[in-house]
């Protein structure tokens, strides 16, 4: 059985989002939990409640996941910039998952 949301093009990129992170923070030195935490939890949050807005009866409660996922997306801008900085991630690497936040954050807009 496929539930709806899978066949999002948003919640696609939010889960390719999720994993690209998990893949590159695996890299991260250890003292760097925090970042490490911080940059999954937000980044899986994206889908999770593009998922679980889908799974809502009302159009009031679908949209305020998708505004919760949304502030999850902008959430990342800051936590890879801090990453960027500190030399965790190089420059294409960042422009490449600031490009993929700008475009689900969009996707999510609309």
């Amino acid at each position: 059985m496929t539930f709806m949301f899978e066949n999002l093009q948003v919640y696609q990129k939010a889960v390719d989002l999720a994993d690209s992170t998990a893949t590159i923070t695996e890299q991260f030195p250890r003292s760097y939990f925090y970042l490490i935490d911080q940059l999954n939890r937000a980044s899986l949050s994206v889908a999770t409640n593009i998922a679980e807005g889908n799974g809502r009866f009302t159009k009031a409660d679908r949209k305020n996941f998708f505004i919760i996922a949304r502030g999850s997306t902008q959430e990342c801008v800051p936590l890879f910039e801090l990453a960027r900085r500190r030399g965790l991630v190089d420059e294409q690497t960042h422009q490449r998952m600031r490009t993929d936040l700008e475009e689900i954050a969009r996707m999510l807009s609309g």
